[in-house]
């Protein structure tokens, strides 16, 4: 097994950024200076008040409910960065137009010069996804149509889409994403189902139980990428921790495979955050 604490270059950062937490500015430069490959922003626009307790990890936190915007916290990550990626985990796609979203999500982009990760999900929360307009049963078939919508006008000087749900004719849409073909997506999901490897550029899987799953995952994911006609080797993995993990079991996840792990920060305070990155980066915690 690897030594530890891993290297700081292959762990990223889960920020549940709310208005109690310590200053993002701050935050996101103390994490650009212990060397954190990237920082990851969850998406929840409300949580319904009636019902829907229940969240991935049983009773679901007030702070759901308290997230800002993601993309206004990957904006303000970026401007006071020049190297950290910036990840969403997971946008809920499904829930946003896809013209204004694909606008978004290039600019952000352009803004990072060439920083983003999209990680994308359909969502968990039946109230939230209902209240957007999207029928529960089908969330996974409209986020990715409206992912098939983005990569059209990213990737189409004109362009045009036609499904179920989104409809455009010849439409200009300025920037294209820097990255190319476009900005690397990422499927959120438990298990490489086969539309990971057919409509993603990675897998993020979420809270393995323990690091002993993820080769059986990650062999499952290369065999539906070569099934699909894609190069099995050129699929990221980057494992979400939403639980508190130690760096003995980040280091496993690596050895077993994974791109990068990306870890769920305290961040209420700026002490708080300084320690919690010199325990897994083996960094003084300078305060």
């Amino acid at each position: 097994m690897s030594a530890v604490p891993v290297p700081p270059s292959r762990i990223g950062l889960f920020f549940f950024y709310t208005e109690t937490s310590a200053p993002l500015r701050t935050l996101a430069r103390i994490a650009e200076d212990a060397g954190i490959e990237s920082i990851w922003v969850p998406e929840h626009s409300h949580i319904p008040a009636a019902g829907h307790t229940q969240g991935p990890l049983g009773e679901m936190p007030e702070k759901y409910s308290r997230l800002f915007d993601p993309f206004q916290v990957l904006a303000t990550v970026a401007a006071v960065t020049e190297r950290i990626r910036l990840g969403t985990g997971v946008s809920l796609i499904g829930h946003h137009d896809p013209i204004l979203l694909a606008k978004t999500l290039a600019s952000l982009d352009h803004l990072s010069d060439g920083r983003l990760l999209l990680g994308i999900g359909a969502g968990w929360n039946r109230g939230e996804i209902e209240n957007h307009g999207v029928d529960f049963s089908r969330r996974w078939a409209r986020a990715l149509e409206h992912l098939a919508a983005m990569k059209a006008i990213w990737t189409q000087e004109e362009a045009s889409f036609h499904g179920e749900w989104v409809h455009f004719d010849r439409i200009w849409s300025w920037p294209k994403c820097v990255q190319q073909p476009h900005i690397p997506v990422l499927l959120g999901n438990i298990n490489p189902t086969p539309m990971v490897a057919r409509h993603g550029d990675g897998w993020l899987p979420l809270s393995l139980a323990h690091p002993g799953a993820l080769p059986e995952g990650i062999e499952t994911l290369r065999q539906n990428a070569r099934e699909a006609g894609r190069d099995p080797d050129g699929l990221d993995v980057t494992v979400m921790c939403l639980e508190r993990t130690d760096p003995a079991t980040v280091a496993e996840y690596l050895d077993a495979g994974a791109s990068r792990v990306v870890l769920r920060a305290p961040l209420s305070s700026e002490e708080r955050f300084r320690e919690y990155l010199a325990a897994h980066t083996n960094r003084r915690a300078a305060v």
